[in-house]
């Protein structure tokens, strides 16, 4: 089922497994499939074939040229604004405000293409993707899909989702806190934690975080290199944002400016993305491998965010995440289309399908922090 959501091309994707295949287990041998309801397994391969059947798989050209469009023209607004207002406060901060909104805009946009949901062709997506994520934001498309594909197979699932490693920072769920109480383990007060979170979490991630992941990912795996497999060097299509970026704003801002300029908008983009994708995550089930089937291990991970036109826009349909995590190359556009048929399939099996209002779903990230961290002090204490 993983292999099936991942890739738009099975058959080719069996031509690579094939040489791997080393043998099958007799039907008697242990399985980690064994205690998963073949029925529920059965319906959800019925219910994916039924948005095949629909193109439910097959996007819209026009909408995502016209979501590229208006990342394109934000960037030239923010251009107008300085070039037209000058370099006083409130233009810059007006300024920084558009480059963080067509930052992010162009996040949501690069997922798109990562997830292969865009065109037909695999390599026609990965084309569109280095060009968006390292033009357009000056990321590396490979450290992207590295990190995601983990996150998407294994979400909240300890030492397989790089998502919920955090570090030492946070304790999330219902059992870390305790094994850390009980190990007697303080790196942090994580008691404190839904405090600290507002000073560490939504405005360093991108700035801090994320910036020194991908360089040193790029340098220790050589991104810069050129080869016959990927001759678009990633090194360069994130330098090219880099240049661009500066040649446009070092003559107003001077260097050190445009640099300041930049990392305010790393600020500002980091804390949209922060409350976006994790208020879909922190608040749901994050555990230890339990080897449930598909339906069951992405639902219980992930949830939705009521539909409108603000919530699709200002979360690149991620407020659709269940549907986003059973289908990830389903182009977002159709996740309303799918979701009557997911919810009806999760109440047939009573799997919880959770929706919740976009300002619920942020409280409840700090809720989830606090309760977690409330376990951890109790396990500290008294165990």
């Amino acid at each position: 089922d993983a292999f099936q959501a991942f890739h738009i091309n099975p058959t080719l994707v069996k031509k690579f497994l094939k040489p791997l295949l080393i043998g099958e287990l007799a039907p008697g041998e242990p399985s980690q499939d064994r205690g998963k309801n073949s029925q529920l397994v059965e319906d959800f391969r019925a219910l994916r074939k039924t948005a095949e059947d629909m193109n439910l798989f097959r996007a819209n050209p026009l909408f995502f040229s016209l979501w590229l469009s208006h990342v394109i023209a934000m960037e030239v607004l923010a251009w107008l604004m300085v070039s037209y207002f000058g370099t006083g406060w409130i233009s810059t901060l007006i300024l920084a405000c558009i480059l963080a909104t067509s930052q992010i805009q162009a996040g949501w946009l690069q997922h798109d293409f990562g997830h292969l949901s865009v065109f037909k062709k695999s390599s026609w997506n990965h084309i569109v993707h280095k060009f968006v994520i390292g033009h357009m934001k000056g990321a590396s498309a490979n450290w992207w899909n590295h990190r995601h594909f983990q996150h998407h197979a294994k979400p909240n699932i300890f030492q397989k989702d790089p998502d919920v490693n955090m570090l030492h920072i946070f304790v999330l769920g219902n059992t870390q806190p305790v094994e850390y109480g009980k190990k007697k383990l303080k790196y942090l007060p994580y008691n404190h934690q839904h405090e600290y979170f507002f000073l560490i979490f939504p405005p360093l991630l991108i700035p801090v975080y994320f910036q020194i992941q991908i360089i040193s990912t790029m340098i220790k795996r050589r991104f810069w290199a050129v080869s016959e497999t990927f001759p678009q060097s990633l090194w360069a299509w994130a330098i090219s944002y880099y240049m661009r970026y500066f040649i446009t704003y070092v003559p107003f801002y001077g260097f050190l400016g445009s640099l300041s300029l930049l990392t305010f908008v790393r600020f500002l983009e980091s804390h949209w993305f922060v409350w976006v994708t994790q208020m879909n995550h922190i608040p749901m089930d994050i555990n230890c491998e339990k080897h449930r089937d598909w339906l069951s291990s992405q639902v219980a991970a992930t949830c939705n965010v009521e539909q409108s036109f603000f919530n699709d826009w200002f979360t690149g349909h991620l407020n659709f995440q269940i549907e986003h995590h059973l289908f990830p190359t389903m182009p977002r556009h159709n996740f309303w289309k799918v979701k009557p048929l997911v919810k009806s399939l999760c109440a047939k099996y009573g799997v919880q399908y959770e929706e919740k209002p976009l300002g619920k779903a942020f409280v409840d990230i700090i809720g989830a922090l606090k309760e977690s961290g409330d376990l951890w002090l109790d396990a500290y204490l008294h165990k």
